[in-house]
């Protein structure tokens, strides 16, 4: 080898040391120095708007390119639509998703379990239990008794949706399809040793710490290892308007604001003028109508609440001895029972919330349509319509069919009567014909004393 041969062979080896050194960095690209976990929280009944939320913060995990979206979850379980969706945004989700059941004493039941096994890394933290997952179809708190056809096709229609993931996210899907067919409920214990979650974690702090360098498999079958060491736990809040709204779509509340809307709006249109009524009642409907857009209402509960109010109003009308509003009574409570198609919270709205408000509406709704009937009968205190059936004095007698002058009010009338009567007497006033009064004279009234027309 010659000496030109040599420097071009060092030359070479230099400029090659020098890309190596400067692309060394590059290496280590796909391992962040600083890690983030995205915290979000399912702590309430499974719904729509957690739905969004969790949709939410997922996509907001893959725009900060976040090393782990930590779920700590809380739940009795909730709307099978709702679920469907966060099961969806989880396993497309570009971002590793853990789903925790935290804290002790906590679950994951129903809609629940099928959201902890759809996730890349299923935990539980101790003394907490998941399962009891079996399709519930309720009206109020009447459950519906299906013929064994229907029955099979929910029941594997779950189960089915239920393998779907969990065999690809290397589950126990035999065991898991228990907690549907069968409603059984398993301990953290259970659930590990069954191969229904991954690990144990005492905190969120223990499990990043058992996450860090475990290796996982992702639904579409690759591999990642998560380096979360020192990682940066940043949490996903629900905004002002998503937990405002977590709490219109829940039964109760709907329940209420439907109550007091109608009340509301019922009040303003038998007393026109109130303003405050007519006002809170609006705001307080057309939220309820936002939460009936998102909830599934039945109609029969529906109508049930209209046939109680309808109730109560012939109630004032119709003396029926109590009937109606016992009648209105019993409507109004099981449309209230009726009114969630699908239950949230241990079968819709809750039976004491239900009473403790049916009562008062059935009370002010009498009431004010008894005011407003009694009110037809009120005599009127303005205007010249109140000088019929009042009395007066002749100023200037009057013949009969002839006109004269009277004294009513203290005020200077023309009057016309069909029978004469003296100066002095007295007379009735029968009707108001503009500036002209038509009277009849008092019987057995004699001329006034002159000292009642002093001024």
């Amino acid at each position: 080898m010659n000496r030109t041969q040599s420097s071009v062979i060092s030359m070479l080896c230099a400029v090659s040391g020098f890309f190596l050194l400067f692309l060394a960095p590059a290496a280590g690209a796909d391992e962040p120095a600083n890690p983030t976990v995205l915290e979000l929280k399912l702590d309430r009944e499974v719904g729509p708007v957690l739905a969004t939320y969790i949709a939410e913060g997922l996509a907001d995990a893959a725009e900060r390119h976040a090393s782990l979206v930590l779920i700590s979850m809380d739940t009795p379980g909730g709307l099978s639509s709702s679920m469907t969706d966060m099961i969806q945004h989880i396993l497309a989700s570009p971002v590793p998703v853990a789903v925790y059941v935290t804290p002790t004493g906590a679950r994951g039941a129903s809609a629940g379990f099928f959201i902890l096994l759809s996730a890349d890394v299923a935990a539980m933290a101790p003394a907490t239990h998941t399962g009891a997952a079996s399709p519930v179809v309720n009206i109020g708190f009447f459950p519906v008794t299906l013929d064994e056809t229907m029955r099979r096709k929910i029941m594997n229609d779950a189960t089915a949706f239920l393998r779907s993931f969990s065999e690809k996210r290397g589950r126990n899907p035999t065991l898991a399809e228990t907690a549907v067919t069968d409603a059984k409920a398993f301990t953290e214990k259970e659930a590990l040793d069954g191969k229904l979650i991954d690990l144990i974690a005492s905190s969120p702090e223990d499990l990043i710490q058992q996450l860090n360098g475990r290796k996982i498999k992702r639904f579409d079958g690759t591999e990642v290892v998560l380096r979360l060491s020192n990682a940066t736990r940043l949490p996903f809040q629900l905004s002002l308007r998503q937990s405002f709204l977590a709490r219109i779509v829940e039964p109760d509340l709907f329940f209420v604001l439907l109550i007091v809307g109608t009340l509301g709006l019922y009040a303003e249109f038998t007393h026109p003028g109130l303003v405050v009524p007519g006002v809170l009642g609006g705001i307080c409907a057309l939220l309820a109508l936002y939460a009936m857009h998102l909830l599934p209402v039945n109609v029969a509960g529906l109508l049930l609440l209209g046939l109680a109010l309808a109730m109560f109003v012939l109630e004032a009308k119709v003396t029926s001895h109590g009937v109606l509003a016992a009648g209105g009574i019993v409507a109004m409570l099981l449309g209230a029972m009726f009114l969630i198609r699908s239950p949230l919270t241990n079968g819709g709205v809750s039976f004491w919330l239900a009473v403790s408000v049916t009562l008062p509406f059935a009370l002010i709704t009498v009431f004010l349509m008894r005011l407003v009937l009694g009110s037809r009968s009120w005599k009127l205190t303005t205007g010249t319509e109140e000088m019929i059936g009042e009395q007066g004095t002749v100023i200037n007698a009057l013949g009969a069919g002839l006109e004269g002058m009277i004294r009513v009010h203290g005020e200077l009338w023309r009057a016309t009567s069909p029978a004469p009567a003296p100066e002095g007497a007295m007379v009735k006033v029968l009707k108001v014909d503009g500036l002209k009064l038509h009277v009849t004279p008092v019987e057995g009234s004699g001329p006034a004393n002159s000292t009642t027309f002093k001024q």
